[in-house]
């Protein structure tokens, strides 16, 4: 018969178990969980019966998890209380050996709560005394003690962080790998996983942010597997990342999922350190309302936890929006004493970077309050920049001097101080991978560039001054498209969730075609694609090799009788320079709300004209409405510059808006041949000769198109070398490979624009939906591509007019011509307009000649548009 343990025992065994529990909660970042496991433990414990010293090991056990746990959900002094309950009961224990490890464990504990609130020396130097510790007690075994092993894992762990969060990236580095190196050789997968993790938030912060999010990438896999509790952490780190290369509204999105699950779980300065990214994503984003709501309530909870130094950074975000605001006017004295007093508390408490960003705010403001001599005296007061400083603390340095060089009259030093920063960002830029990262970081040059080009349109309209606005126009705009695509490849984890998103994208369409429910559905697909899209952004490789900036000679020798025509905004100011004739002159055009809001009727006309089958008397309304828009555009966009264009093939360089016009639609551009380019660099870069070889002709049919029936037939009949694709053979893998190497490539499917997400846009095909994710990565891109589609010539705009969508991404990949639609298009009109285009193409016109005979012969139908090299 089997005697029962008595109830102490039981009660000591129960106790170690709920500990054991909590410690999986809390290192899973369920805190409220754990901190209910170990009240329930400690309980256990007043049983009468239990050995004194047995009670008070694994109260100690309990309590010092306990004090962790209860500084990060509530106050850090909270934490630090329990703290010294465990000193206490480490004096009550009699062995030397036990009581050793458990002060270690008390104190990785402890360290790792003052680093959380910003007492990173503190900090470190209780972790210095810990691992020393832990390398002595693991040399003196005999044998592998894999207790102090995962200990000593564990203090280099939140070494490294601590190092990493006040720039010691050497250390931090030491660190960390040694940490990989430990747990690879002791088979401890999870403390890989979060070493990897420390590693990406080491390097964001050295600016290297292609290899954190690399990290980043290899430790979410690993925690989807072993622990998924950690991704929320995670998660904040990658919104960060995000925010430092521009791509605010992504950041947003990410953090405004994480938010609701770290509030449930009551993670006080993660949520706080989440709210205070949200703020800046928000500014960023230009949402300065939710910036400063944001960054305020983050402020509240970190000045009650006891974290002074998160505090204050909140309290920068917050007094940016303020900034932001009094810049607009002019600034009182209030606010720049609020930024001199938040530069020296944050001084204080020894974050150098935001000190000196807070300086150079109240540099400028005085610089807007008249006191040029006061900014100059509070700029030399700012450190010397570290050379890995964030970029928009640099661009900001960058774009005071320029402006206390105005100030004082001096516009050669203003200029000069512009193009440094401008080409210190494109060096940032050169490092990194992908469409997104690399178009993203445009937002942080944005205001040093519109100060050169104001600077230039200050000066009379000159020859001189018409190059000089050109070139500044290069240097800020659309970046992406003047690289030479490096060969890219979708690894095996990409390829499974873009093939996630195309299942997702299938069952959506056949949901929606059978009247049932979306929401869901569409919630899950648009977080897949943003999934797939932050899998696309851990390649450690930059894009591709960066060439210099087009030159308006250049530009000129290329031109060969045609003109260029490159539209921009300042303020509400709408300008063309107009590169034609060995000449480059500059035209005032009019207000660029006006244009934005024409062009944007027009497209809204034009789409609403598209449907085959609309009845006669409503044809004839839209298009008269239609045919009046595009008139009135015509007479602001280019009526103005007839002197001297003439009538000659025109290359036209859009700005923001105006990439949704179809420019044949425009009475001057009827029968005129008409290539829209995101930059004169692109275009140059689209028309030089030096191209892989490429050879035969692709012709690809989705499933839908009812009116094209025959249509790849007819078209094959003007191409002796076609390869055709019908439906049945219009796979996704099959017209990705037939796409590789291919001199002309023709599509006709039904495609849309997804203006979220624009590396999304999509064609349909029997199985699904080809991405511009994908075209975009192929090894050798078409010569020349026609998408044959609704809306494909489209883009999402971002800063510095950087344009993405289906037809960019060709282009971005190499793609030298794109023939694409800006609007929606019926079926007939579409297959009409391509049986013209190829008919024109293949008596051996170009692209942008074939086109603009095609457009002409019903331009409200045929909304076409020839991009890239014409």
């Amino acid at each position: 018969m089997t005697v029962p343990a008595p109830k102490s025992a039981r009660a000591v065994a129960l106790a170690r178990q709920l500990r054991d529990s909590a410690l999986d909660a809390a290192t899973a970042d369920r805190h409220p969980v754990a901190i209910r496991q170990m009240r329930r433990g400690l309980e256990l414990l007043e049983t009468p019966g239990i050995d004194p010293q047995e009670r008070h090991e694994v109260r100690i056990r309990l309590l010092s998890l306990l004090a962790f746990c209860l500084g990060e959900t509530g106050n850090v002094e909270d934490g630090l209380l329990q703290f010294a309950a465990v000193d206490r009961e480490l004096g009550e224990l009699r062995d030397d050996g036990l009581r050793t490890r458990l002060a270690t464990t008390a104190n990785l504990n402890r360290s790792a709560l003052l680093c959380r609130v910003g007492r990173i020396d503190e900090g470190i130097a209780s972790l210095d005394v810990v691992v020393d510790l832990l390398d002595a007690v693991i040399q003196r075994a005999t044998s592998p003690d894999l207790d102090a092993v995962n200990l000593l894992a564990l203090a280099l762990s939140n070494r490294g962080n601590a190092h990493g969060e006040v720039h010691r990236h050497d250390k931090a580095v030491r660190d960390l790998d040694r940490v990989v190196a430990l747990a690879e050789a002791h088979d401890l997968p999870l403390r890989a996983a979060i070493a990897k993790h420390a590693l990406g938030n080491a390097v964001q912060r050295a600016g290297d942010i292609p290899v954190a999010l690399r990290h980043y990438h290899e430790a979410n896999r690993a925690f989807q597997e072993l622990e998924p509790g950690l991704l929320l952490r995670l998660r904040i780190d990658q919104a960060e990342a995000m925010i430092s290369v521009g791509l605010a509204d992504e950041a947003g999105r990410l953090l405004d999922e994480v938010l609701p699950d770290l509030r449930r779980q009551r993670i006080g300065q993660d949520v706080a350190e989440a709210e205070l990214l949200r703020a800046a994503a928000a500014l960023q984003d230009g949402d300065a309302a939710l910036a400063k709501r944001t960054a305020g309530a983050a402020q509240r909870k970190l000045a009650r936890r006891g974290s002074p130094a998160w505090a204050a950074v909140a309290g920068l975000i917050a007094l940016r929006v303020d900034a932001a605001r009094a810049l607009a006017g002019r600034p009182s004295a209030t606010v720049v004493a609020r930024a001199e007093a938040l530069s020296a508390e944050l001084a204080r408490l020894k974050l150098g970077d935001q000190a000196a960003f807070a300086l150079v705010l109240a540099a400028r403001l005085e610089i807007r309050r008249g006191d040029p001599d006061r900014a100059d005296a509070l700029l030399r007061s700012v450190p010397k920049s570290r050379r890995i400083a964030p970029i928009d603390h640099r661009m900001l340095l960058r774009l005071a001097r320029a402006e206390l060089a105005l100030a004082r009259g001096n516009q050669r030093v203003a200029l000069a101080q512009a193009k440094a920063g401008l080409a210190e960002l494109g060096r940032m830029r050169d490092g990194l991978g992908g469409l997104e990262l690399v178009s993203g970081t445009a937002v942080h040059g944005r205001e040093l560039g519109e100060l050169a080009v104001r600077l230039v349109l200050r000066g009379r309209d000159s020859a001189a001054n018409a190059k000089r606005l050109f070139t500044w126009l290069e240097r800020t705009r659309a970046q992406l498209y003047r690289y030479d695509p490096a060969e890219s490849t979708v690894d095996s984890e990409l390829g499974e969730r873009i093939t996630e998103v195309r299942r997702l994208s299938r069952v959506l369409l056949r949901a929606r075609l059978d009247g049932l429910p979306t929401a869901e559905l569409e919630s899950r697909l648009k977080a897949s694609q943003r999934a797939a899209s932050r899998l696309g952004w851990s390649a450690a490789s930059p894009w591709g090799t960066p060439r210099p900036v087009g030159t308006p000679d250049e530009v000129l020798a290329r031109l060969d009788g045609r003109a260029l025509v490159s539209f921009a905004v300042v303020d509400d100011d709408l300008i063309a320079v107009v590169l034609a004739d060995d000449r480059v002159r500059m035209v005032h055009l009019g207000s660029a709300t006006a244009a934005t809001e024409g062009a944007r009727r027009l497209h809204a006309d034009l789409n609403a004209l598209a449907p085959d089958h609309l009845a006669p008397p409503l044809v004839d309304v839209i298009a008269a409405s239609a045919r009046r828009e595009a008139d009135k555009l015509d007479r602001l966009l280019l009526r103005p510059l007839a002197p001297m264009i003439g009538d000659r093939e025109l290359v036209v360089v859009p700005t923001g808006a105006l990439y949704v016009v179809p420019w044949g639609v425009l009475p001057t551009c009827a029968n005129r041949p008409t290539t829209a380019v995101p930059s004169a660099t692109a275009w140059l870069s689209a028309t030089r000769a030096e191209r892989e070889p490429a050879g035969g002709v692709l012709l690809v049919r989705g499933p839908g198109l009812e009116a094209a029936e025959g249509e790849i037939d007819r078209l094959a009949g003007y191409h002796r070398d076609a390869t055709c694709l019908g439906v049945p053979e219009a796979r996704v893998a099959a017209v990705l490979d037939a796409l590789d190497g291919v001199e002309l490539a023709h599509i006709a499917a039904h495609g849309e624009h997804e203006p979220e997400n624009a590396l999304f846009s999509r064609l349909e095909l029997v199985d699904g939906a080809v991405f511009a994710h994908e075209v975009g990565r192929l090894r050798r891109p078409p010569h020349r591509v026609v998408l044959a589609a609704c809306e494909l010539a489209l883009n999402r705009v971002r800063p510095g007019d950087e344009p993405l969508g289906f037809a960019g991404a060709l282009l971005a990949g190499g793609a030298r011509t794109v023939i694409a639609a800006s609007s929606r298009v019926g079926d007939e009109p579409s297959a009409a307009a391509m049986a013209d285009f190829h008919r024109h193409l293949a008596g051996g016109a170009r692209p942008a000649v074939a086109l603009a005979d095609a457009v002409a012969a019903d331009p409200l139908r045929r909304p076409f548009v020839c991009l890239g090299s014409g």
